[in-house]
């Protein structure tokens, strides 16, 4: 199967992304509760970049970069003005196992290079899957805390705070 282009989101990708996460969040319940307004759910205040997966015109999947906020940089150990953190990564369903979700975690990972900052990211303790890819990357949990939301089976969230690996000598 054809690899999927990965790009910088556009304006015009909105609607796209919108129906593309819906579907997420049927299959997964990512986000955890509906947003009253998921294009802006996708578009944090706090927004650097953000990247798509597409296969022609299909949206496959997302990921942003933003800035970190304090609790994150705490557990990472790192000052907020040397990290960047991975948000609003999703791959669909029709897209998984194509490594859609590894390219544009390598976007990201660029994008921050090229920056001068490490990533950093949180993930709900019922993201197997994704612990797995971030495991599998060579992340590592630096912490741990609870959330401000409930998930769908009615627990309190726990967050892992995860930490890129280093990147080599600048």
């Amino acid at each position: 199967m054809e690899q999927p282009e990965i790009r910088r989101r556009r304006d015009d990708d909105m609607k796209a992304c919108v129906e593309a996460l819906a579907t997420v969040h049927e299959a997964d319940r990512y986000p955890a509760r509906w947003p009253a307004d998921p294009a802006g759910w996708l578009t944090p205040d706090n927004l650097l970049e953000a990247w798509v997966a597409l296969d022609g015109t299909d949206v496959l999947g997302h990921v942003a970069l933003t800035r970190t906020d304090r609790a994150m940089a705490a557990d990472a150990g790192l000052p907020t003005d040397e990290l960047a953190s991975v948000a609003r990564l999703f791959a669909t369903a029709s897209a998984r196992r194509r490594g859609v979700a590894s390219a544009l975690l390598a976007a990201a990972a660029k994008a921050a290079a090229a920056r001068g900052l490490r990533l950093v990211l949180e993930v709900e303790d019922g993201g197997g899957a994704a612990v797995a890819l971030y495991e599998r990357a060579g992340w590592r949990r630096v912490g741990s805390r609870p959330g401000d939301w409930r998930t769908a089976d009615g627990r309190t969230a726990l967050l892992h705070t995860y930490l890129a690996p280093a990147a080599g000598p600048r």
